[in-house]
C-alpha cells in the first residue's frame, strides 16, 4: 500500500497519480474516509480496553458484598470490548480493501495515459536492412532445429514448446552472459522457489487486477511466479535491512509462468507470447534516496546487454495506466523484430519505491536515526526467452543460417555461425548438434 503518511498529508499529489494512472480520484476520498474510520474504531476499542482493564481492578479490590454488582458491571463491559473489537477488525479489513485501490504514487515527469500513451527516450543502433525476404523467429528456429512448438503443444498445450539443440545452448548461453554481467555488477546470484504463498504474490502486487494472469494451484493454495521479482521482493520480508554497505543487489534465475489471460489471438506464432519461460531478474534493495538513480543503473546494464548482441532498439518511458499497481516508473526497452517491422518489448525495469517493501514490512535503519523506515524495491530483466525471437531475426543470413554475436561465442564453444539442420560443406567443420563451425 502506499504510505499513509502521504495519503493524508498530500491527498491532492495522490489523486494526481490516481488521474494519470487513468483511475477515479474518488478512491483517494474513500481511503483516507476508510483509514479515519480504523483509527476512530481502533481508538474506540482500546479506550474500552483500558477501562474495562482498569474496571477489573476495582473488581478484584472490592468487598465481598459489592463484587456481585461489580461482576455483572464488568459483564456488560467486556461484551462492549468485544463488539468494539469486532468493529475495529471490520473497519481495519474496510480500510484494507480501500487502500488497495490506490496504487503506488507517480515519480514526477511520468507519462499520463494508457498502454499507448509512452514517451521514446532514445534509439540506439540501425534498423537492420535485407537483401532477401527475412524470416521470422520460428521458420529460423526450425531450420536450425532450435524450436519446436508442434510437439510442445502436443505435450503441454498452446503456447508451450521445446528448446532443443542449440535452442537449448542458446537460451542458456544467454542466461550465463547475463548471468557474469551480473556478477561482475555486484548481484548475488540466486535460484529461487517459483512456488509462493499468497501473502508474498500479494504484497508484491501482483494479485490486483491481473491476478487473472498469475496461475494458481488451489489444493496447496501457492501461486506460480511468473517472474523470480515476487520471490526475490518475500526474501527479506519481516526483516530489517543493514544498508550502511549500499544496496543489496540479487540476480535471481527461475522459470515463470504466465496464463497470459486477455491475449487470445495475440502473438500465437513462435515464442513471443508463453506460458513457460525463463529468466535472469534484478532485484534491488535499498533507500528511497537513492532508488531513481539505481534504476538508471539497472537500465544501463540491459543496454549494455543488448548492444554488444547487437540489437538495434529504443528506450521508452512506460505511461502511467500500464505500470502496474507496483510500479512508480517504469522503462521498457524493445529490440527491433524485422518481420514485425516493429519493436517488441525485451526488458522492463520498474522502480517500485516504498510501495512493495511496506505491504511485505521489509525496512532498514537510516544511520542518522534511531527509528526503522521501509526500503526501496527495484527490479529489472537482464536475459529471457524472449530475447531468441530478436537474435535469430536479426541476425539471419539468406541461407536461413545465424551469425552469433560475438559476445556469445565463448557460451557456445566458439560457434560463429548457426546452420540449418542438414548443412553441409566440405571447407566447414560440424559439431555435435550439426550445426556448422566457420
Amino acid at each position: 500500500m502506499i504510505d499513509l503518511a502521504l495519503l493524508r498529508d498530500e491527498p491532492e499529489l495522490v489523486r494526481r497519480s490516481q488521474i494519470a494512472r487513468g483511475n477515479a480520484p474518488e478512491t483517494v476520498d474513500a481511503a483516507i474516509e476508510a483509514d479515519r474510520s480504523r483509527r476512530d474504531a481502533l481508538s474506540a476499542f482500546e479506550s474500552l480496553r483500558a477501562e474495562q482493564n482498569a474496571f477489573g481492578k476495582t473488581v478484584a479490590k472490592a468487598p465481598k458484598d459489592e463484587k456481585a454488582a461489580l461482576v455483572a458491571q464488568a459483564k456488560d463491559l467486556a461484551d462492549r470490548v468485544k463488539a468494539a473489537q469486532q468493529a475495529a477488525n471490520e473497519a481495519a479489513e474496510a480500510a484494507a480493501s480501500a487502500l488497495e485501490r490506490v496504487e503506488n504514487v507517480i515519480i514526477d515527469g511520468v507519462p499520463a495515459g494508457g498502454e499507448e500513451d509512452f514517451v521514446e527516450l532514445r534509439r540506439v543502433g540501425e534498423i537492420p536492412t535485407y537483401e532477401f525476404e527475412p524470416r521470422d523467429h520460428l521458420e529460423l528456429g526450425e531450420l536450425l532445429g532450435a524450436i519446436d512448438m508442434e510437439r510442445g503443444a502436443k505435450v503441454s498445450g498452446a503456447r508451450f514448446y521445446f528448446l532443443k539443440g542449440i535452442g537449448a545452448r542458446l537460451e542458456i548461453a544467454l542466461m550465463n552472459l547475463a548471468l557474469d554481467k551480473a556478477l561482475a555488477n555486484g548481484f548475488t546470484p540466486m535460484i529461487v522457489p517459483t512456488l509462493v504463498r499468497p501473502e508474498i504474490m500479494q504484497g508484491t502486487g501482483f494479485l490486483g487486477e491481473h491476478a487473472d494472469e498469475v496461475y494458481h494451484l488451489d489444493k496447496d493454495d501457492l501461486y506460480l511466479v511468473g517472474t523470480s521479482e515476487v520471490p526475490l521482493a518475500g526474501y527479506h520480508k519481516d526483516e530489517i535491512l543493514d544498508l550502511n554497505d549500499g544496496a543489496l543487489r540479487y540476480a535471481g534465475w527461475s522459470t515463470c509462468y504466465r496464463s497470459e489471460a486477455g491475449s487470445y489471438g495475440k502473438d500465437t506464432r513462435g515464442i513471443i507470447r508463453v506460458h513457460q519461460f525463463n529468466k535472469l531478474e534484478m532485484f534491488v534493495y535499498t533507500t528511497p534516496e537513492a532508488a531513481e538513480a539505481e534504476h538508471e543503473r539497472l537500465v544501463a546494464l540491459q543496454e549494455e546487454m543488448l548492444t554488444s548482441l547487437g540489437l538495434s532498439y529504443r528506450v521508452i518511458d512506460v505511461a502511467a495506466g500500464d505500470l502496474g499497481s507496483s510500479a512508480a516508473r517504469k522503462f521498457d526497452i524493445e529490440a527491433w523484430v524485422p518481420t514485425q517491422g516493429a519493436f517488441r518489448e525485451l526488458t522492463s525495469t520498474s522502480n517500485c519505491t516504498t510501495y512493495q517493501a511496506r505491504r511485505l514490512d521489509v525496512r532498514y535503519r537510516p544511520e542518522a536515526a534511531g527509528k526503522t523506515v521501509n526500503v526501496a524495491t527495484l527490479n529489472g530483466t537482464l536475459a529471457t526467452t524472449r530475447w531468441i525471437v530478436a537474435l535469430l531475426e536479426t541476425h539471419q543470413q539468406a541461407d536461413g543460417s545465424v551469425t552469433v554475436p560475438e559476445v556469445l561465442r565463448p557460451y557456445l564453444g566458439g560457434i560463429e555461425v548457426l546452420r540449418p539442420l542438414g548443412w553441409t560443406a566440405d571447407a566447414d567443420a560440424s559439431d555435435a548438434d550439426g550445426q556448422g563451425v566457420e
